[in-house]
């Protein structure tokens, strides 16, 4: 794990005095560290090392078979291809799944993936397992965030909400474990608004960066274009939700910039490769503008994430709260 050290050592504590819980939700942004936390703590269950302490070893045939996903006392959940929601459907096959005893290791686990982007009635599925679950079960709950998620759920599981990691962290991590060169290591720790799995991918695919450039470079453009311009690119955008969201993200953060250099705060900016121009739009904007600029960029994220709402009509209606050049 790269950061969460409180977690690792709270889930640690548990399985040393055998009081583990039967469900657990962890929550966090999207490449944060839930899936991998979830992963290691199913490995810790089924380890097959002699000392407890050591656990997981990573190096068992348990641990190697749950770390390629061919373990038999594993269930991953699928979300669906088009939406990225998980299913009911998928949820009562998992619960299903998850009620039988286990194969071979001690424990059988069940993860889901983006939970908290399920329907209610898709979430209701799940109360039966929570309220009567099996002997031997583990359910790992994965969501970016809790308010979506139903309280009859989170009562009735232990929270571990994952913040975002200091990026001096992730740019240690970086350079001694996968051999980064510093320079690089910087600007992926700041870019990757504290999610290690994004540093981590981009550092062996630089096509994650040339995506960001295109988006920021998109931003740009977009502040230089009247309404029919804006309502114009809003239409083009709109087609692809999942990348869309993505894209939001990395706005939020150039606007939180904009706003750090507006307030001459001397806080680090999550793009320093463009912190020249933010920093010059800055001084063309009043902190108010800035400000409604990010809000408004935060508004349309909510909005298409978790509404019906027509992802082209969000988008317009955030691009009208932009400021003009």
């Amino acid at each position: 794990m790269i950061g969460h050290a409180w977690a690792v050592a709270q889930l640690r504590q548990s399985l040393r005095n055998r009081r583990a819980r039967h469900a657990y939700l962890l929550v966090g942004p999207e490449s944060v560290g839930k899936r991998t936390l979830a992963q290691h703590f199913a490995m810790a269950l089924n380890c097959l090392h002699a000392d407890e302490g050591a656990r997981p070893c990573g190096e068992c045939s348990s641990c190697q078979r749950i770390m390629s996903g061919n373990h038999a006392d594993m269930v991953w959940s699928q979300t669906d291809a088009v939406s990225g929601a998980l299913r009911i459907e998928e949820i009562r096959a998992t619960t299903a799944k998850l009620a039988l005893r286990p194969y071979e290791g001690r424990c059988r686990i069940a993860i889901l993936d983006a939970f908290d982007r399920a329907a209610p009635i898709a979430q209701d599925a799940l109360l039966k397992t929570l309220e009567e679950p099996a002997p031997q079960a583990v359910l790992l709950l994965l969501a970016e965030s809790a308010d979506r998620v139903l309280p009859t759920i989170t009562s009735r599981a232990q929270t571990l909400s994952l913040r975002p990691v200091a990026a001096p962290e992730i740019a240690r991590a970086l350079r001694e474990r996968y051999q980064a060169e510093a320079e690089l290591a910087r600007l992926l720790a700041q870019a990757c608004g504290g999610r290690p799995g994004w540093a981590i991918r981009a550092l062996s695919d630089p096509a994650l960066l040339e995506a960001r450039a295109q988006a920021l470079d998109s931003l740009q453009a977009l502040l230089g274009q009247n309404r029919a311009g804006r309502f114009a690119a809003a239409e083009a955008l709109a087609k692809d939700k999942q990348a869309l969201l993505g894209q939001l993200q990395l706005w939020q953060s150039f606007w939180r910039d904009v706003l750090l250099a507006n307030e001459a705060t001397g806080l680090p900016p999550a793009n320093p490769d463009r912190a020249e121009y933010s920093a010059a739009l800055a001084a063309h904007l009043t902190p108010e503008a800035a400000l409604k600029a990010l809000q408004a960029t935060r508004s349309g994220i909510t909005t298409i994430s978790t509404t019906n709402a027509s992802p082209r009509m969000a988008l317009e209606v955030m691009l009208l709260d932009y400021p003009g050049l």
